[in-house]
Parts: C-alpha cells; sequence; structure tokens
C-alpha cells in the first residue's frame, strides 16, 4: 500500500514540475531583465561630479553654521578648534581644555595652554542616501555633523564616544604641527588686525 502511494505522490510532484516549469522560467527571466535594467541605469545616472558638488554645498552649509574665525580655521588649516567648556565666552581667558575636528577623524582633546594631548574620542555619522550613498558623510559634513554633537550636548557626545588615547587613529605629530599651525595663524590674525585698527 505504502509503495504505490509513494510513487503516485512521486509522480504528482514530477507532473506539478513540468507544469509549472514554464511559469519559473518566464519569472526568472523577467527577473534577470529587470536587475540588468536596473544596473544598466544605475550606470548611465552615475554623476562622477555628486560628490564634489556634496562637499560644496556642505563647505557652504558649514560656514553659515560656525563663527567667522572658525571657518577660517577650517578653510585655511582643514580642521575645526572648540575651545571647552562649551558655553565659555570666548576672550575670557585661557580654555581647560579644547577639540580639534578633523573630517573622518576621532576628535582629538587638548590642554590649550600645554598642548598636552588628552583622548581621541571616535564617532561616525554615515551617509545613507542612496543609491550612490557612500559610507561617509562629505568632509566638512562629517565636521559639522560633529561640530553640532559636540556644542549642542558635549557630555553625551563625550559619553557615546569611543574613547582612546591620543595616537590611536591620529597621529600625535600631526596633531602637535597643527597645533603649531593653528598658534602661528592666530598670532597673524592678531597682528592682521592690529594692523587694520591702527591704520583706521
Amino acid at each position: 500500500m505504502a509503495l504505490p502511494l509513494g510513487t503516485a505522490a512521486v509522480l504528482l510532484l514530477v507532473l506539478f514540475f513540468e507544469l509549472a516549469r514554464p511559469t519559473l522560467r518566464r519569472a526568472v527571466t523577467r527577473s534577470r531583465v529587470a536587475i540588468r535594467t536596473r544596473r544598466a541605469h544605475a550606470v548611465e545616472s552615475y554623476d562622477p561630479g555628486r560628490e564634489r558638488r556634496a562637499e560644496q554645498r556642505a563647505r557652504a552649509l558649514l560656514r553659515s553654521c560656525v563663527e567667522e574665525e572658525d571657518w577660517e580655521i577650517y578653510n585655511e588649516l582643514g580642521f575645526l578648534r572648540v575651545l571647552g567648556p562649551v558655553g565659555a565666552a570666548r576672550g575670557q581667558g585661557q580654555a581647560p581644555y579644547a577639540y580639534l575636528i578633523y573630517p573622518h577623524k576621532p576628535i582629538v582633546a587638548y590642554v590649550p595652554a600645554t598642548g598636552e594631548l588628552l583622548n581621541e574620542y571616535c564617532i561616525t555619522f554615515p551617509d545613507h542616501s542612496r543609491p550612490f550613498g557612500s559610507s561617509r558623510l562629505p568632509h566638512s559634513d562629517d565636521v559639522l555633523a560633529k561640530w553640532m554633537a559636540i556644542t549642542a550636548d558635549e557630555r553625551r557626545l563625550i559619553g557615546e564616544a569611543n574613547m582612546h588615547l591620543p595616537g590611536r587613529q591620529v597621529d600625535p605629530e600631526r596633531v602637535r604641527r597643527d597645533l603649531l599651525r593653528l598658534a602661528r595663524w592666530e598670532r597673524e590674525r592678531g597682528e592682521r588686525e592690529l594692523g587694520g585698527a591702527r591704520a583706521a
């Protein structure tokens, strides 16, 4: 009794497969054509200048958000400096610590009075736009996102970031050179402002 029932079940399965095969074949063919069409459209619509334009828009947005002095530092030196504690008025003595914000690098904390490097705070802001979104924001958007996070809620950012000792991802010698460049830039800017005030 089991043998005839098993044979009947196998025959039914083979018959069903034979009847469904043309439908399955058409479905697979349609799926392949759709995939090829999407790929061809994606290749045709790829715009190599997209990332450059995105960076230009990001720079304009960053410039509109930060102080003029901070924009000049970023534009000329390639990083932002945020004095801590956040909210302390500029020019009221030496800040106890500060941050350097690099594009796609950890935030580096340091002591402005001595140049001592304190920590690196690793945090990322991925770009989830499709179809051509990369895993990284444009440079200036990454800097702006970190600046906004640290000026809006410094404690939360520091609490959630991965903290490392200096040198884990950012070369300490590079940071020291950048601090020297920043000091020279501030000196030269002060001299220019003093010269402009005397001329007036």
